[in-house]
């Protein structure tokens, strides 16, 4: 069988094209469809790029022409494209009486999902202007690549302090500005000898070399924008850092500026909240913080008063003393039950919650025997989660105030 012609790989833009069917199977199990079938066709010529590199296959549609030329079906959905075995594979999912149209030598019409493709050649582009710049300017490895529907990450071997991460956002944008060609070739050995570029793997056969004049030279089969203009923005999301190298979360073109919108609709939210300009947003949230702050001390010194005169209405030589109360401050319940062990001897415990939820906080402890016990009672019981030390425990349980109280020595 001829292997495909890959005609993303000589024309990003291209959007649509014809092909011949080489070969055409019925996918059955997990890969079957309910309403229909799925087939796994292989054609003389794609426009889809196949999933690779980190980056998501193409999905889009496709027809059946007939040899006549008349359309046979209307566009079906084409819903994977994947490389096996060195073969392109597209998989189609159709009605069952249209899969019998698909058959060796059929002429076929596709067309990609253009919206997508552009948005994924947008944020690829702009991170081999992040992996080069930060192989320039620091020497760090682009060692790991996602490109999906929902995100852009990319791995690197080194960490960057925030202003860093700053400056290289910035110099990014520039290249943009620049609006420098983004060029592909395909050197032969020799050439290919003198000329220093990243690559992640090795490669065999024919590299595919994709360079930005003075910013990024990449070994790279994916499809990218033919000037660094078409990006429009690029915008680190955020950063995390692990094993001595970094995660950055990158978004470009148009996902970075529908990013942008929102984050500008939750930030004008934000203002109209804390009744603060939008340049002062920070200074209200911690005005309202200082607030919250000081409310919740007030209600936990309320909390206090109202545990300790319950205290009081408790027999001083009772033992084994376990109080059901509503919500309660974790703080107000650590130090109730520490007055409590001071006073009563046993186990004292705290549980917090209601009926309702079902659900309780506890805290038991005890100065003469091992709060475990209890523990272990609950665990065995009831199913409660938790631990601790001898002299205290804490965890929580499913279960009502009387079903507990059972439990409990």
């Amino acid at each position: 069988m001829n292997g495909t012609e890959r005609l993303y790989e000589t024309d990003a833009y291209l959007t649509r094209c014809e092909a011949t069917v080489l070969s055409a199977r019925k996918l059955t199990g997990e890969d079957h469809t309910e309403s229909g079938c799925s087939l796994e066709l292989i054609l003389d010529k794609t426009v889809f790029f196949p999933e690779g590199g980190g980056q998501s296959c193409d999905i889009g549609w496709i027809c059946s022409a007939g040899n006549d030329g008349g359309h046979r079906s209307g566009m079906l959905a084409v819903t994977d494209v994947q490389i096996k075995d060195g073969v392109i594979r597209h998989t189609v999912s159709c009605p069952e009486d249209n899969c019998g149209l698909f058959l060796p030598g059929e002429q076929v019409l596709l067309q990609i999902n253009w919206e997508r493709r552009f948005g994924f050649m947008q944020n690829h582009t702009g991170e081999h202007i992040l992996s080069g710049l930060m192989h320039n300017r620091y020497g760090f490895d682009n060692i790991g690549f996602h490109l999906s529907d929902n995100s852009v990450t990319l791995d690197v071997n080194g960490q960057l302090s925030e202003e860093e991460i700053l400056l290289l956002e910035w110099e990014a944008n520039e290249v943009i500005y620049r609006n420098l060609p983004v060029k592909v070739s395909y050197p032969d050995s020799e050439k290919l000898g003198e000329i220093s570029y990243r690559s992640k793997i090795e490669i065999e056969g024919q590299v595919r070399l994709v360079t930005i004049p003075e910013v990024d030279v990449c070994a790279c089969c994916a499809t990218h924008v033919g000037m660094t203009g078409e990006i429009g923005l690029i915008k680190i999301v955020k950063t995390l850092r692990f094993n001595g190298g970094m995660r950055l979360f990158i978004a470009c073109g148009r996902r970075a500026f529908a990013l942008m919108q929102k984050r500008q609709q939750r930030i004008e939210e934000v203002s109209h909240l804390t009744n603060r300009s939008q340049d002062e947003i920070g200074d209200g949230v911690k005005h309202l913080l200082d607030e919250i702050g000081e409310l919740k001390q007030k209600n936990r010194d309320l909390e206090y008063k109202a545990a300790f005169l319950r205290l009081e209405t408790i027999p001083k030589d009772q033992k084994n003393v376990f109080l059901f109360v509503g919500d309660m401050d974790n703080i107000v319940q650590r130090n109730l039950v520490n007055k409590l062990c001071e006073e009563h001897d046993g186990f004292c415990g705290v549980f917090a919650g209601s009926d309702k939820e079902g659900r309780y906080r506890y805290i038991i402890g005890s100065r003469q025997m091992d709060s475990r016990d209890v523990q272990k009672a609950l665990r065995e019981k009831l199913g409660a989660k938790g631990g601790g030390k001898p002299e205290m425990i804490q965890g929580s349980v499913t279960g009502t105030e009387s079903c507990i109280a059972e439990v409990l020595p």
